[in-house]
């Protein structure tokens, strides 16, 4: 698997490519310019609501910069040793097999629809007026 470029990597790139500073994004795009340091350090993640500021700002999809984000962090969680070897004693779910009607009614057992049942009042109504 490539070594996948970190989101916080990417943003510089942008910020290069347009000549920005962290001042000038973090005030343009109302966020602070620790946020905008740690972003680019890899110590803050793109969340949506940042995700949305970096679309308007650069001209990009907001699903642009969640999927960075998340292909990074996939990346990441499978490199790591421990949890490595715990994805590898997790079993594969089995669905079940759900019984047809067919095979229920060959087994005995139908399902017996309730008696229908009518209040006194209606009953005696419907008697009244069919005399």
């Amino acid at each position: 698997m490539a070594k996948e470029q970190s989101p916080g990597a990417v943003f510089k790139t942008f910020m290069d490519q347009y000549n920005l500073t962290a001042a000038k994004v973090a005030g343009d795009i109302k966020l602070s310019q620790s946020s905008i340091r740690l972003l680019i350090g890899g110590k803050l993640k793109i969340s949506v609501p940042i995700a949305v500021r970096l679309s308007k700002y650069f001209g990009t999809k907001p699903e642009y910069w969640i999927n960075l984000q998340t292909i990074y962090e996939l990346a990441e969680t499978l490199k790591n040793p421990k949890l490595a070897s715990i994805f590898k004693v997790i079993p594969r779910a089995k669905k079940m097999e759900q019984k047809t009607k067919a095979s229920a009614k060959t087994s005995g057992r139908t399902a017996k629809k309730p008696a229908a049942r009518k209040s006194g009042a209606r009953a005696s109504a419907k008697s009244r007026a069919a005399n």
